[in-house]
């Protein structure tokens, strides 16, 4: 491999290593200089040991003198190069006594490390740096994040390891290609965005990274699109005849952008909007807005759809608020005889001096389910929710009589509550306390029990809205990659396995595809068109799901070629049958909604193994389900009166006071009551929803001679009056609840 210093002759040899070989990604550019009858590699040239950049970069060969450049390839023809045995070995290993010398091409093929900063240095096989692991870290596979492919997770030469992320492993090719295409601007951490830190690993392992902008910045008109205005009705049912990115300006069929991101729209008439200076925000900014307080919400239509004078009808985005203030649990389950009931059946009202002394409560329930299958439904989600119950108290034996209290600002209730979880002396397994600060709306009477429960039920619904999960209501979870950084999903999951053992309210949004991940392992699971929250990805996954025709697919294909380029997802064949647009149509799926997740899956994996939840979930699946994956249940009179176990003092009989407690239920479910059967059990344990693992104590009734009703929250306990007649019992009730909550409200 020695050369001729003699340079009258051009030769399509690099001078210093000898080869003919020409890639970029592994040599650098091959050069070649007319001028100067020279061809180089430019990292032979860059990693030379006796060769510096004396000159400026317009002189020579980018600062490389032409006269430096001799004597460089004269030094080497003298040096034998330790792999090939071939003289012209221009680089040497810096390590202290070590005399290697050897090409550049041999020292990569010998995974020697070459670093591409400051002096430039080489290190042989034997001396070059390696990355440290601790014998905690893990040994098995994992997925490179920049081509999907499995990683083994240990230390050699191929595998690189992140300085930043705990389990973000990389092959060295993927890299090196990244950081070319990347440049030194743009080229950090695919997990967490994180610059200075990689990139100084990524140097020192021997990565190159150019001193260039990134190939994206420099291709004509990248951002053409950006000066586009949106042009599309996101309404989920468009009215307009004409498609959704029909526009026609001064009419009800133009378009309107949100006035918050600019990028969903609707036509006028699709939202029955009067004109174009009426406001109109997305659903997305509308959520955020409402939580943030500034949303003052426009008057609405009580049903999805409004008459306009035309008699045309105007679909709605979303359900409007019911107008009066009624049980959710509308639908009657069974039919309570009230005593309302029994005046209109010409019986005489109830009162206790009529009712027959008896200690036996009797409640004729009559199922009223004209669907046979409804009613097994419940019955089994009962069974179901039954079965959860005993599985939480379980592992709530786990929990111990010490103390943890959280301190959490109202005002700032996600990073009060986020520090509270993380402080040295939160364990899973303490009691946990809850207080309120700079709250001016909660009540100094409530109970530590139930701040506890409005603790919990906040924090599920900040997780439910925040980044970390993607769709409507059945979420999954998103890649955020500043929450992969702030290990946010391993939070998430801690926080729901803690209020689930506490007694706090469950999810109850996670689609059925996070719930197998989490069950039976991302592996097998086969995901849906319904998991894909971004508009875009669906889009194109429909195109080509729905094609009818080879040349029809073909074009969809072709279409979204840089999309699943960047997914991987292209086929390796060309299409010759509609039959391969199923199996492509998976491939993408599987990307987009899980492998693109999967180190945010394994983090939130990890936090729900808190107090051994994950464990129970992968025993008992279709139990965790009925809590993970559905709404809870409405509220029916049965329900709430199921809950109560109903006691009496020594003096009083047990069922003076049931008939009017079971007609008051039935009155407040068929909404003829000003409160509702949540502003009952709000009332009386301080919660607004039955929580999985049942309340503690369970709630009970307690008919005294009192004049008017008190919940104890402190004991789960309704404490009720007996009273002369129905309407008697109905006014207090409704006064003492109505007082309660307003005071609560205020």
């Amino acid at each position: 491999m020695s050369q001729s210093s003699n340079f009258d002759d051009p030769s399509p040899f690099c001078v210093l290593c000898g080869r003919t070989d020409d890639c970029p990604e592994k040599y650098g550019e091959k050069r070649t200089y007319v001028a100067y009858n020279l061809t180089v590699h430019y990292y032979c040239l860059l990693m030379s040991s006796g060769i510096w950049q004396r000159g400026e970069e317009d002189e020579g060969v980018d600062g490389f003198l032409i006269t430096d450049i001799k004597k460089e390839v004269n030094r080497a023809a003298k040096l034998k190069c330790n792999i090939c045995r071939k003289k012209g070995a221009s680089i040497g290993c810096v390590a202290p006594k070590c005399k290697r010398s050897y090409h550049f091409p041999c020292g990569i093929q010998r995974e020697c490390i070459f670093q591409f900063m400051e002096d430039f240095r080489s290190y042989c096989w034997d001396h070059k740096p390696v990355q440290k692991f601790s014998n905690e870290e893990s040994r098995g596979t994992s997925q490179c994040t920049i081509c999907m492919d499995l990683v083994e997770q240990r230390p050699e030469y191929n595998v690189l390891k992140s300085p930043c992320c705990k389990n973000a492993w990389f092959h060295r090719e993927c890299l090196q290609y990244q950081a070319l295409s990347a440049g030194i601007f743009f080229f950090r951490c695919s997990v967490c965005n994180n610059k200075d830190k990689f990139q100084k690993e990524m140097l020192r392992m021997g990565i190159h990274i150019p001193e260039k902008d990134a190939s994206w910045e420099l291709e004509e008109n990248a951002y053409q699109d950006l000066l586009q205005c949106y042009q599309h009705c996101d309404i989920k049912r468009c009215l307009c005849k004409k498609g959704r990115d029909y526009n026609e300006p001064d009419s009800k069929w133009e378009i309107k952008r949100c006035q918050c991101c600019g990028s969903r729209g609707t036509h006028l008439a699709c939202s029955a909007l009067k004109s174009w200076e009426q406001n109109w925000e997305c659903m997305e900014c509308r959520s955020i807005l409402a939580k943030s307080g500034n949303y003052s919400k426009r008057k609405k239509h009580s049903l999805a759809t409004s008459e306009k004078a035309d008699g045309t009808t105007c679909l709605l985005e979303e359900p409007s608020p019911k107008c009066p203030r009624q049980s959710s649990g509308s639908q009657r389950s069974f039919l309570l005889q009230s005593p309302k009931a029994l005046c209109q059946n010409n019986l005489s009202p109830c009162s206790h001096r009529e009712r027959p002394a008896s200690n036996t409560v009797t409640m004729p329930l009559s199922p009223l389910m004209s669907n046979r299958n409804c009613s097994l439904r419940k019955k089994h989600l009962r069974k179901q929710r039954r079965e959860i119950s005993n599985i939480l108290k379980e592992l709530k034996l786990q929990i111990s009589t010490k103390t943890t209290r959280l301190n959490i600002n109202a005002e700032n209730f996600w990073n009060s509550a986020l520090k509270g979880f993380r402080q040295r002396n939160f364990s899973p397994t303490n009691t946990i306390e809850i207080q309120f600060t700079n709250c001016k709306n909660r009540s100094k009477t409530n109970t530590s029990a139930a701040s506890k429960h409005h603790f919990f039920q906040l924090l599920m619904r900040h997780l439910q809205n925040s980044s970390l999960f993607e769709g409507s209501s059945a979420k999954n979870l998103s890649l955020d990659f500043q929450a992969v950084k702030e290990n946010l999903y391993f939070e998430a999951g801690k926080m729901i396995a803690v209020s689930l053992v506490h007694g706090g309210p469950s999810p109850c949004f996670f689609s059925k595809t996070l719930f197998r991940c989490l069950v039976c392992g991302p592996e097998n699971v086969k995901p849906t068109l319904e998991d894909v929250a971004d508009v875009d990805v669906a889009r194109t996954i429909e195109m080509i799901k729905y094609a009818n025709s080879l040349s029809s697919l073909q074009s969809a294909i072709h279409d979204c070629h840089e999309f699943l380029a960047a997914a991987g997802c292209l086929p390796i064949r060309p299409i010759t049958s509609l039959c391969d647009k199923d199996l492509l149509v998976n491939d993408i799926l599987i990307h987009h909604v899980i492998k693109r997740i999967i180190l945010p899956l394994e983090s939130f994996r990890q936090g729900l193994k808190t107090l051994g939840v994950l464990e129970k979930m992968q025993m008992h699946p279709d139990a965790f389900s009925s809590i993970l994956c559905h709404k809870s249940e409405r509220f029916s009179a049965e329900t709430i009166y199921d809950l109560f176990t109903i006691h009496s003092s020594s003096d009083v009989n047990k069922a003076e006071g049931a008939d009017f407690w079971v007609g008051y239920l039935q009155d407040v479910e068929s909404g003829e009551s000003g409160v509702t059967l949540e502003d009952i059990l709000l009332f009386a344990t301080g919660s607004n929803c039955i929580p999985p693992v049942g309340f503690d104590p369970e709630p009970t009734i307690k008919f005294l001679r009192r004049r008017y009703p008190v919940g104890n929250r402190l004991l789960n306990c309704l404490e009720l009056p007996i009273t002369e007649t129905y309407e008697q019992f109905k006014n207090k009730m409704e006064f003492a609840i109505r007082n309660a909550l307003r005071f609560k409200i205020e």
